[in-house]
């Protein structure tokens, strides 16, 4: 993929990341409440990077379509953003359902990272990093 789609979709990647690993420490202080703290904020601009992968994927496979005479190559990208589109929307329903609370607490953090529709985005993401990483080199 061409470094320009490679590094947005990189950041979305990385700001959903900084999230999860902000949550968990978060979490880890059992905090009743929310307030005081940037966990909105992080949440927040995590479910605008969820938003738009879509979109960053999308523009990434036109990019890789123009470079890769290989059209099997391009088929497989195409397969695993579908199934990384399904997870994103998954984990943004939770997301934003913890956000529609009034009070977020540790517990609710707790529950929230354990959630499978989180985990597996994280997965996806780190499997989608390491390939853009390897491919910039």
């Amino acid at each position: 993929m061409p470094q320009a789609m490679a590094t947005e979709v990189q950041k979305q990647c990385e700001t959903i990341e900084e999230c999860y690993e902000f949550t968990l420490s978060f979490a880890a202080r059992g905090s009743a409440s929310d307030e005081g703290s940037e966990l909105r904020a992080h949440l927040t601009r995590a479910v605008a990077a969820m938003r738009g992968l879509e979109r960053s994927c999308a523009e990434s496979i036109a990019q890789e379509k123009l470079a890769a005479p290989d059209k099997s190559r391009v088929d497989k990208y195409e397969a695993f953003f579908a199934v990384l589109k399904r997870d994103a929307e998954s984990a943004l329903a939770a997301m934003e359902l913890v956000l529609a609370q009034p009070r977020i607490g540790a517990q609710l953090i707790d529950n929230l990272n354990a959630s499978i529709h989180l985990r597996a985005l994280l997965a996806d993401l780190f499997l989608v990093t390491e390939i853009l990483d390897v491919r910039q080199k």
